[in-house]
């Protein structure tokens, strides 16, 4: 069987789909992953060792009409070419060219949303799938015409295998911040700073205390900021504009500072690690403030306002929770029983289950 995985845009939707797409292969499948070509995918797509095509897919926006035109005429080209058998789509502005090609081009469709809420893409494009996989049951809601199926996010097979950085001192209260795989540039001044503060507090009681350590994922323009923020406060830290060590960094950390993106929610729950979630404030939709709401309402992780949190409140908070690991303890077992771990074989069943029914008529592809 020959499937497409359209998964380009933002690692939030690029991993997800690798990890169904590698799950595709391992069960004998040919399996090509589209793309659309922008550099931050770049890092992402490294994992994957199979045949990639970029479609050149843009945002969606007025000034964009004409490029999205072209990479749907360079997806039915490229569909035609190869004849998969299905497509599996991530959502995602990414998503609408190869969809619509798919539709053209008779190819069956299977969409994955990651969010509580869709976006505009997957809302729009629900009308021509087969079916919609969805990670939240509230999301049902929001696409009352599609036929949709909770099969959980999926998420890096590696992710929850990793081990402490050996740097680390054994007592010390570990703290990992991470605005995503691009940063955020609002999370990283608010939790440098309240890290400072932390730092503070932690050596104002003596030697006795547990020692502080980061980890920070800060993306390419605050690395330097950051850096020279915790060494000018002699904080030890371990910063990257990009966290190679991802499973090594869920691992280490004693609670996590994040964005709510889908794949940032998952991956904790399967790493087990509690969480202050900052949503996005400008995220389509306020999607990652109900992702966070639907863990906060289990106890499973807390969630801040960007635009209520301070510097010192943050710091308050974590200080908190280093003094009542008890608190960690319980948030860990609650978070990971909102995990879903074999996600990416539900979403290779689905995309199997309606494959099945045109295999063997690809010949029918105009």
């Amino acid at each position: 069987m020959k499937v497409v995985v359209a998964c380009g845009g933002t690692g939030g939707h690029a991993f997800p789909g690798l990890a169904v797409a590698e799950e595709l292969r391992r069960r004998g499948h040919e399996v090509t992953v589209w793309d659309s070509g922008r550099d931050v995918e770049s890092s992402v797509m490294r994992r994957w060792t199979g045949d990639i095509f970029s479609t050149g897919a843009k945002q969606l926006s007025l000034k964009n009409l004409f490029s999205i035109a072209r990479s749907f005429f360079r997806c039915r080209k490229e569909m035609r070419r190869s004849r998969p058998d299905v497509l599996l789509a991530m959502g995602s502005y990414s998503s609408l060219p190869p969809v619509m090609a798919a539709r053209v081009c008779g190819v069956p469709v299977v969409l994955h949303e990651a969010n509580t809420v869709p976006g505009r893409a997957v809302e729009f494009l629900s009308r021509y799938a087969k079916a919609v996989a969805v990670s939240f049951d509230m999301t049902a809601k929001y696409l009352p015409h599609a036929r949709t199926v909770r099969t959980g996010l999926p998420i890096r097979a590696d992710i929850a295998r990793g081990k402490r950085f050996p740097q680390i001192p054994e007592r010390a209260f570990t703290v990992f911040v991470t605005g995503g795989s691009q940063g955020a540039h609002a999370v990283n001044c608010l939790a440098s700073e309240a890290l400072v503060l932390v730092a503070n507090e932690l050596r104002s009681r003596g030697a006795g205390a547990r020692p502080l350590y980061v980890i920070h994922q800060t993306g390419e323009k605050d690395e330097g900021g950051v850096i020279a923020t915790y060494m000018k406060a002699g904080i030890d830290a371990r910063v990257n504009a990009f966290e190679n060590e991802m499973a090594n960094a869920f691992a280490s950390a004693d609670i996590v500072i994040a964005r709510a993106g889908a794949s940032t929610c998952f991956e904790l729950a399967a790493c087990g690690r509690p969480a202050l979630l900052i949503p996005l404030p400008s995220a389509l939709r306020n999607h990652q403030h109900y992702n966070a709401e639907a863990f906060s309402a289990l106890r499973a992780a807390d969630e801040g306002i960007q635009s209520e949190l301070t510097p010192h409140q943050i710091a308050k908070y974590l200080i908190s929770k280093c003094d009542n690991p008890q608190r960690l303890v319980e948030m860990s077992a609650r978070i990971r029983s909102c995990s879903v771990p074999d996600a990416d074989s539900r979403v290779a069943d689905l995309v199997e289950k309606y494959a099945r029914r045109t295999v063997g008529l690809s010949g029918a592809l105009k």
